[in-house]
């Protein structure tokens, strides 16, 4: 019964694809270009929500692959950015074994982006200057969080959170709640970058960067681009 239920969800992507002479060089301007259509069209549509919603795989100490699904909070040249506790379990996978691949997904849009390599932890600057972008609450809630421990009650953790609300109490500036000091951010700095556009009857268009040189993400020299099968 069950895989009769989810064969009737079947559909035929009837994306617009992706051809090469669409296909810059090197990455991160169509990388750029298809995060800000899917925030457009979140906005537009609401038919993309958190457009921003980032998959994080990662290796435990047992070899065991493990995903969760953060927010991309920054991309340039040098690769995609997240945030969260250092402790946390990526946090303490991120340590052990600094690789990860990373995925968007937007499926309204039939659109995905894949990208592996190696992470590198941002250094203290980065981190707190995107800290102080967050909201009040958010902020509050980095401190209450004990990030991927096991928790007994939610009122444990609910408690938690009134009481770092009454040690930092929301003054409207970005500097009334500290940076938690085991809490940080990463950056995968790509060695394979890939572009997934569905197309119809299965025949998706998937066009892949992959590392030939040093370089940032806009360097086409660092890069060679091809074609997989879907």
């Amino acid at each position: 019964m069950v895989a009769d239920r989810l064969g009737a969800a079947r559909v035929d992507y009837d994306g617009e694809g992706l051809s090469e002479d669409r296909c810059p060089a090197a990455p991160l301007p169509i990388v750029r270009a298809w995060i800000e259509a899917a925030v457009a069209r979140s906005v537009a549509q609401g038919d993309v929500p958190e457009p921003t919603a980032l998959s994080v795989a990662t290796v435990d100490a047992d070899g065991a692959p493990d995903v969760r699904t953060v927010l991309l909070r920054n991309l340039d040249e040098r690769g995609p950015c997240f945030f969260g506790g250092l402790d946390s379990a990526k946090g303490r996978q991120l340590a052990a074994r600094p690789l990860a691949a990373v995925s968007l997904t937007w499926p309204s849009m039939y659109r995905a982006i894949r990208m592996r390599g190696a992470v590198e932890e941002l250094d203290s600057e980065e981190v707190e200057a995107y800290f102080r972008t967050r909201p009040w609450g958010s902020r509050i809630g980095a401190h209450a969080s004990r990030q991927s421990e096991r928790l007994t009650d939610r009122s444990v953790l609910e408690a938690a959170y009134e009481e770092c609300a009454r040690r930092w109490p929301d003054t409207g500036s970005p500097d009334d709640v500290p940076l938690p000091s085991r809490w940080g951010g990463w950056r995968v700095v790509a060695d394979q970058v890939e572009l997934w556009a569905g197309r119809r009857s299965r025949l998706h268009d998937r066009i892949v960067w992959d590392r030939v040189a040093p370089g940032g993400l806009d360097e086409p020299a660092a890069w060679r681009r091809s074609r997989r099968w879907p």
